[in-house]
């Protein structure tokens, strides 16, 4: 079970995010928190191959092309999409998987662990980064 100082300390120690399923579209939910996340000082790495940038940032079709090293691999997929970025995400050494409110996926959180991740699920990044805040004001 990850405990709200878990998510402090990722929040605190997280400078790169990459945000697997960012959308160019500014009315989606990946969009805006990107821009928060963004405007909160973190570097944000959108991972979309059906576009080639979002909100000023070059986007990667997939996580295997970054090649710089990602703090928190964010995921705005579907539950049932999440298997392959993990393993993704465990190939090149990301030390947490973040997988949005709703987005649940027991099996691969399982295999993240087991990799040595942390895992944070069901969790809005943007809704814990205020809480966070709102709890250290």
């Amino acid at each position: 079970m990850t405990t709200q100082d878990d998510i402090r300390t990722v929040l605190t120690n997280a400078h790169t995010i990459a945000m697997v399923g960012a959308s160019d579209k500014p009315d989606r939910d990946s969009y805006r928190v990107m821009e928060y996340l963004i405007a909160s000082g973190y570097r944000v790495i959108p991972v979309n191959p059906t576009v080639e940038q979002i909100q000023g940032q070059r986007s990667y079709a997939s996580l295997r092309e970054i090649r710089e090293e990602i703090d928190v691999v964010d995921i705005f997929r579907r539950s049932d999409a999440v298997a392959p970025i993990v393993e993704e995400a465990i190939a090149i050494g990301a030390p947490v998987v973040w997988m949005q409110l709703d987005v649940v996926n027991e099996e691969a959180a399982e295999t993240a662990r087991k990799a040595g991740l942390q895992v944070i699920m069901d969790r809005c990044i943007k809704v814990e980064h205020q809480r966070m805040l709102a709890l250290q004001a």
